[in-house]
């Protein structure tokens, strides 16, 4: 950490809750082992990326994309002089709101929370860390840094507009000026996260057999990786021609926002983190040109492979899956788990009991979603036809 603009953990505006400090961690890496630790951590494993649980071994999950987030962050992190802990605690943290099923879930959550004040994944993150987790003696959540609790609240940006609930709630307790950007760190974190799921996402839709390795290699950026693996390995295998190319297309994102970042600082020329967050724009982008290449990338995936019929087709049966589990709940919450019947009894009316109802649906595996819609319905969500068998997808 050598910037004079990276975040300071000695200079941290501290925690909610007064703590002794570490004797050998820093307050960030306090955070990040706690976020690691977490319950709602480790449900990433089971919590869809694109593909839900069933579908394949290989293809990613909310877990394993937080991970490979990280790694890009601290990258990122390293050569710009920041903070690796703080970027490594957003990025690990910047998804443990979302639902089972993935966006698919986050969107039928949606719209069954209208009426009650809405959900949206990245206040649900803040929630979760809060308040939701109550692991600790003398506080609920995880008790992060003010830092931390910024970054996953404004990495993609100062918040404006109505606020979401879960959000404002926090920030009545924590003032976590929503209206500036976030730090240096928490930017590089959102950042990463484009660059980790355009790359993977490639690999998992060619994986699934949503395209071909022909179609990818004629598209922006990544013509020039296969020419670049093509002239260096001619005739190599398939398998190990395409993940070269992926390898390479991976390292252009990476090296394109260190390079506009180390310029958009250079420009700005901040003497301390606050003049990062004062900025009135982001500091960690891709170049203009890059960006017009990945959008092409973006909507192919968003055609051909979050879009695609097989996909959409598990979209809707898990679509119903939450619409049904949602006002089974509403109306019978007592076929909630015991640990959540005091918050049931303390509800003072229909929106505390949704929120309640929604706090429990958006913990929930995709696993442990599937399987408790089948113990309350006497039906699997999927038909078994569509349960897709390892050598379907090479799980």
């Amino acid at each position: 950490m050598t910037a004079p603009y990276a975040s300071d953990p000695k200079a941290s505006r501290g925690r909610l809750y007064p703590e002794e400090e570490s004797a050998f961690r820093s307050c960030f890496q306090r955070d990040r082992d706690r976020i690691i630790h977490a319950s709602s951590f480790r449900r990433l494993k089971h919590k869809t990326q694109v593909f839900i649980e069933h579908e394949g071994d290989y293809f990613r999950t909310r877990l394993t994309h937080s991970i490979e987030v990280a790694q890009v962050a601290r990258t990122i992190c390293g050569t710009l002089g920041l903070n690796p802990e703080l970027t490594e605690a957003v990025a690990l943290a910047h998804d443990l709101g979302h639902t089972p099923f993935g966006h698919t879930g986050e969107d039928a959550l949606s719209e069954l929370m209208a009426p009650y004040g809405g959900f949206d994944h990245n206040a649900q993150a803040i929630r979760i860390v809060t308040a939701l987790e109550r692991h600790y003696a003398e506080w609920d959540g995880l008790n992060l840094t003010w830092e931390t609790l910024e970054g996953i609240a404004k990495h993609n940006g100062p918040v404006t507009g109505d606020i979401p609930w879960a959000l404002a709630e926090c920030n009545a307790q924590i003032d976590l000026e929503l209206h500036t950007h976030a730090s240096a760190e928490a930017q590089v974190a959102a950042l990463s996260d484009d660059i980790a799921y355009n790359n993977h996402d490639l690999h998992d839709g060619l994986r699934a057999e949503l395209f071909s390795t022909d179609e990818l290699a004629e598209m922006p950026i990544l013509k020039d990786c296969f020419g670049e693996v093509d002239r260096k390995y001619p005739g190599l295998n398939y398998y190990r021609r395409r993940h070269e190319a992926l390898r390479r297309f991976f390292g252009v994102l990476v090296e394109d926002v260190i390079a506009v970042s180390r310029h958009n600082l250079d420009d700005l020329n901040p003497s301390s983190v606050q003049d990062i967050r004062d900025a009135g724009r982001m500091m960690v982008q891709f170049s203009p040109d890059l960006w017009a290449q990945l959008k092409v990338i973006r909507e192919f995936l968003f055609h051909r492979m979050y879009r695609a019929p097989e996909v959409v087709e598990i979209r809707s049966y898990v679509t119903e899956l939450v619409h049904e589990l949602f006002p089974m709940f509403m109306d019978r919450p007592d076929l909630l788990p015991k640990q959540w019947r005091k918050a049931v009894e303390e509800a003072q009316d229909e929106t505390a009991l949704a929120r309640i109802v929604s706090d429990y649906i958006a913990g929930m595996t995709d696993r442990y979603a599937l399987q408790e819609h089948e113990r309350l319905t006497g039906r699997s969500a999927i038909p078994a036809g569509r349960r897709a068998t390892p050598t379907q997808r090479g799980g």
